[in-house]
């Protein structure tokens, strides 16, 4: 009787073992996924709005301003000058705190 519980709790053992070695390839798995081709296109496209929108709101500022305000100078160049600055700015201010908040990520996946 005794034999057979020694043997039924190193079974229990083994099972466990194997359980517990799959459920952690699984994590790592899960945490090793690469961002894919969606992400990557979603990203482009609203990088490329967080730079058009603010160009675009530049130019018809500007024409808005040369049209009742005519003066020696385009404000329409220089406001779309303007917009298209301040949208690369938040761009890049954008993709630098993504790009932070995955090393983050991954800093503390690998602990």
């Amino acid at each position: 009787m005794n034999d057979a519980q020694d043997k039924t709790e190193r079974q229990d053992a083994d099972f466990a073992e194997q359980v517990g070695t799959k459920a952690a390839r699984k994590l790592k798995a899960q945490r090793n996924t690469t961002p894919g081709v969606w992400f990557g296109l979603g990203m482009m496209g609203l990088i490329g709005w967080s730079i058009v929108v603010p160009t675009l709101l530049g130019a018809m500022l500007g024409l808005w301003l040369d049209k009742h305000h005519a003066g020696e100078h385009s404000w329409t160049l220089a406001l779309l000058m303007a917009g298209l600055v301040i949208g690369c700015f938040n761009a890049w201010h954008w993709v630098a705190k993504e790009e932070q908040a995955m090393r983050e990520e991954q800093e503390n996946h690998d602990e």
